[in-house]
């Protein structure tokens, strides 16, 4: 499964679930990752593991994992509530861990996680967010060039079909990390960090619920102010009634679900006659969901604002934001289109930006980034947006850390070479 040329990472998977699934065929594709093996504790799962991986082990949990001496790295993807608890386990087992989002859910959980990969000399990487992507990279490459003068300000706008989506009990109960708020803020956040230098001062937020057909917080927005007075917005609605992609010229309002299934869904959930459990089958390994939302092949696929949203990054001469396979980039010479399909140029697309500075760090000895203290920082932030939806007041913050100047110093940009 791996491909040749490169050292190879034996990564094991623990919880193979919709999350797993997105980010399989990642894996498949990264030189030098080898999916060694996966765990899961439902047994359909571990047999299409099994199905599509036959030369993968299959354990049924993560001690009978971990215990396997020939696993290099875990990439934990279970229930938000097991993010801390397994990471902490594969690091007391001398595994390097990748933690999806969000790492944890209190301040504490992420100090035992970077705790035990200290102790135990394994590398931690907070991923999963849309700040490992090319074209958000690709911005802060420009931001921090100069070219367009100084950052003024950034802003994020999400609607999406978040609360539409299947969803498991422990999804729908915010004391196990489920909602809009603990599920999307870290795409959002942590590429807005990522551009405005890392270290946000302070944050006033907000959070929605109105559906009786998801009595769950499905809507959040911030003002978060960095240190040196930037500010930043950011909004995320997952309620599905409108969608994002339609204000892109080659979006549209599908997504996963056309406007009229949309509401069909919405009054399934109200009467109680959605099977849930069976949707969220169809997303995982194997189920017939899973090729149309995940794996869909022929070439380069138009950006979609999908979960992040419409970005625009303000600068004292110049905006960006995304275009149909790249970035839009408007100066005082006009508008520029810098296409980002090209493979060469483009060595972190399609989810692998993670794996890739995730290998870089284990087989190369390069420095890891996105690490448990940058994911502190993440979760900083949306912890401080919930409570100040709460409490109705600014909160100030005290884990945050700067981005390296040396941060992708090498990524290509065209813009930057005068050739967009």
């Amino acid at each position: 499964m791996a491909a040749t040329g490169a050292k190879t990472i034996r990564m094991a998977m623990v919880g193979i679930g919709v999350g797993g699934a997105e980010i399989l065929p990642a894996m498949e594709s990264t030189e030098g990752i080898e999916l060694y093996a996966g765990a899961d504790v439902n047994p359909t799962t571990r047999e299409r593991f099994k199905t599509r991986y036959p030369e993968a082990k299959v354990y049924d949990s993560i001690e009978a994992l971990c215990a396997d001496p020939d696993v290099d790295a875990v990439w934990v993807s279970t229930p938000n509530r097991l993010h801390a608890p397994h990471a902490v386990t594969a690091a007391n087992n001398g595994k390097h861990v990748v933690v999806e989002k969000p790492m944890a859910l209190s301040l504490r959980e992420a100090e035992q996680i970077v705790e035990a990969g200290r102790k135990n000399n394994v590398q931690v990487m907070a991923g999963h967010t849309m700040a490992y992507s090319y074209p958000i990279r690709a911005m802060r490459r420009i931001i921090n060039s100069g070219k367009l003068g100084r950052l003024t300000n950034l802003q994020a706008l999400a609607y999406t079909d978040w609360l539409l989506r299947p969803r498991s009990a422990e999804e729908l109960d915010p004391n196990q990390g489920g909602g809009v708020p603990w599920r999307q803020t870290p795409h959002q956040v942590d590429s807005m960090r990522l551009m405005g230098g890392g270290k946000v001062r302070s944050v006033r937020g907000m959070t929605g619920k109105w559906g009786d057909w998801r009595p769950i917080e499905g809507f959040y927005t911030a003002y978060l102010e960095f240190e040196d007075g930037t500010p930043c917005h950011i909004i995320h609605n997952g309620y599905g009634y409108f969608l994002t992609g339609d204000l892109v010229p080659w979006g549209d309002s599908t997504s996963r679900y056309t406007p009229e299934e949309r509401g069909e869904l919405r009054r399934a959930m109200r009467a109680g006659t959605r099977n849930e459990e069976a949707d969220k089958q169809a997303l995982r390994i194997g189920g017939e969901a899973e090729q149309r939302v995940f794996r869909q092949g022929g070439g380069p696929r138009p950006w979609s604002p999908g979960d992040l949203g419409v970005v625009l990054v303000c600068c004292e001469n110049g905006v960006i934001r995304h275009s149909k396979f790249g970035l839009f980039i408007y100066d005082d010479d006009g508008q520029h289109d810098m296409d980002m399909t090209s493979e060469s140029a483009n060595p972190i697309a399609q989810r692998r930006g993670e794996l890739v500075e995730f290998h870089a760090s284990l087989a190369a000895g390069k420095p890891l980034f996105h690490d448990g203290i940058w994911g502190m920082g993440t979760i900083e932030v949306a912890l401080a947006i919930m409570q100040s939806a709460r409490e109705r007041r600014e909160i100030v913050l005290s884990h945050q850390v700067a981005v390296p100047d040396t941060y992708d110093a090498e990524l290509s940009v065209p813009y930057l070479d005068d050739k967009a």
